[in-house]
């Protein structure tokens, strides 16, 4: 066993001390030694319960003849961190979480490994972390929240209290309709309702082959959860014991079910910073073009919130995704023959499945969309790329013109389109990005308040930033190069014309080569002022479609 490098032989005996100290029996030593990271915290409400999740996990690996030990990561939730500077360290929190784990597994050299995780950048943190140890292992999440009610029946999730926002501001609802729809939008544990950052990577992490089926639709509250939690707790025991690894799970051919699963529920753009960023731990390279080839050939065949009023709960009744990847298998539009943590391959697990309601999962004849959930655009004003959740977009302005209204902050873009003052065209927000943020700021406030405004079919929003998976309308992000990086996003200015045509995939800035020429060359590209960690990852992080990784 791998832990025999810290309780084997008579050089050991020390080590061995250090063990019993804990209150360890020397039976507990000499089995399979577990890691059980556990990312609870009492400020994240998809993280408060996790030491339950975790308490059942090391239940399961008692039961199956394995030692657990638990140890603890940070996790920052991005809805609290939403609008303001804590939103610069979110993304910066992955890499933390990923070096964190991998540091305590190599120093006490355990055997294997179990994730406990629900929330958006603890996920991607713990793959890459998982991925990069390679020790056999898995993830477990928290589960999704329930959505919230009104009094009147009405489903309501975490975008509808900032989308209330902007309804409030239009004059559509009072003080007190605001705030009812604030008491019940989130009811309670879970990483939020919809097909947000967090439940995508969930998801994503069943189709991967590195967590069981149920993960990612399973609600947070359900002893179905707890029970999911045990027979991840015994499943890594059999993983030690038959030395299964992460990457003999997740290849390439892994990472391209991900991405289809990703295109058929219309998951979070997010996924295209993480799954690139996870890849590459196991030294497997992503392109964005990847996600834009799959994208046209795997169609969109889930629509949930906030695509629409459905929400996890609903996708969990219907067949989760277990359900979803017997209906690609079934039209072969997924490598069937790769194996996952539960010890099954995809096929089985596709053959073992049922999809109850037609409704929440559509055929694939019969999609919301031709095309996947996530589309690349490239152009002039985006030479490397940018991101946009289609399955997200009105019909109506899939193809779209206007004049830019630039902004070099969030905060400035936010204060305009509160005050009234953006009401058609392009809102460009720069010095956002990975680098320039630092730390690629979501931007799901000022999004909510477009739409909450009624305004998402007249006003474009793009930036170098990125968006939440809860973002709904014509919102482009990741455009890269990035203002910070000298990307042609630098040199817009206000009234030039920006064209947008998510059907043919391009993102132009309408300004000559020879004016553009000018005005780089009387360019002064922003650069803040930092310091601690945001310092370290600003001088460090690469450009978006990396994946946003350290160099």
């Amino acid at each position: 066993m791998r832990s025999d490098n810290i309780k084997k032989g008579l050089e050991r005996a020390p080590h061995r001390s250090l063990l019993k100290a804990l209150g360890l029996t020397d039976d507990e030593i000499n089995r399979p030694i577990i890691a059980v990271a556990n990312s609870a915290n009492e400020i994240v409400p998809g993280h408060i319960h996790l030491d339950r999740i975790t308490e059942a996990v090391k239940a399961g690996i008692r039961l199956a003849g394995g030692t657990p030990i638990e140890f603890s990561t940070i996790g920052v939730c991005d809805g609290i961190a939403m609008g303001h500077k804590g939103m610069n360290y979110s993304l910066v929190s992955r890499e933390t979480i990923a070096d964190s784990v991998e540091i305590m597994l190599q120093a006490h050299q355990f055997d294997g490994v179990v994730m406990v995780a629900s929330c958006d950048k603890i996920i991607p943190g713990m793959l890459m972390a998982l991925l990069r140890v390679d020790i056999p292992g898995l993830l477990i999440s928290g589960g999704p929240m329930l959505c919230g009610h009104l009094p009147s029946g009405q489903p309501l999730d975490l975008i509808s209290v900032f989308e209330g926002v902007g309804r409030f501001l239009k004059g559509e609802i009072d003080e007190n309709a605001l705030k009812i729809i604030e008491e019940e939008a989130c009811p309670g544990a879970g990483s939020c309702a919809g097909m947000f950052t967090a439940n995508s990577m969930n998801c994503l992490a069943e189709a991967l082959g590195l967590a069981l089926p149920g993960n990612g639709t399973i609600p947070a509250v359900t002893a179905k959860r707890i029970r999911l939690a045990k027979y991840a707790g015994m499943r890594v025991v059999k993983l030690v014991e038959k030395n299964i690894k992460p990457r003999d799970i997740a290849t390439l051919d892994a990472f391209k079910n991900a991405i289809a699963v990703d295109m058929a529920v219309g998951a979070s753009t997010n996924t295209v910073l993480h799954l690139p960023a996870i890849a590459r731990e196991a030294g497997i390279a992503i392109s964005l073009e990847l996600f834009d080839k799959i994208s046209r050939q795997v169609p969109n065949i889930c629509k949930i919130s906030p695509a629409s009023k459905q929400h996890i709960q609903e996708l969990d009744a219907a067949g989760g995704i277990s359900g979803v990847m017997k209906e690609l298998a079934s039209h072969k539009l997924l490598n069937t023959d790769l194996l996952t943590v539960s010890g099954k391959k995809i096929r089985d697990i596709a053959k073992e499945s049922y999809i109850f309601n037609r409704d929440v999962i559509r055929s694939v004849d019969h999609p919301y969309s031709r095309e996947g959930g996530i589309v690349i655009l490239k152009g002039s004003l985006a030479p490397d790329g940018a991101v946009v959740k289609q399955s997200a977009v009105s019909e109506k302005v899939m193809q779209f013109s206007g004049p830019a209204m630039v902004f070099d902050s969030e905060e400035n873009a936010m204060d305009a389109v509160m005050k009234g003052k953006v009401k058609k065209g392009v809102v460009v927000i720069r010095y956002e990005g990975p680098r320039g943020g630092p730390g690629m700021r979501e931007m799901l406030s000022i999004t909510s308040v477009i739409s909450g405004k009624g305004i998402d079919e007249k006003v474009a929003l793009i930036t170098d930033g990125r968006f939440s998976g809860g973002t709904r309308g014509l919102c482009i992000g990741h455009i890269s190069p990035e203002a910070a990086s000298g990307g042609p996003i630098g040199l817009i200015e206000n009234g030039d014309i920006i064209e947008i045509d998510i059907k043919n995939r391009q993102i132009n800035l309408k300004v000559n080569k020879e004016e553009l020429k000018k005005r780089k060359e009387k360019q002064k590209i922003q650069v803040k002022k930092l310091e601690g960690v945001l310092l370290r990852y600003s001088k460090n992080v690469k450009s978006a479609n990396t994946g946003a990784i350290l160099d």
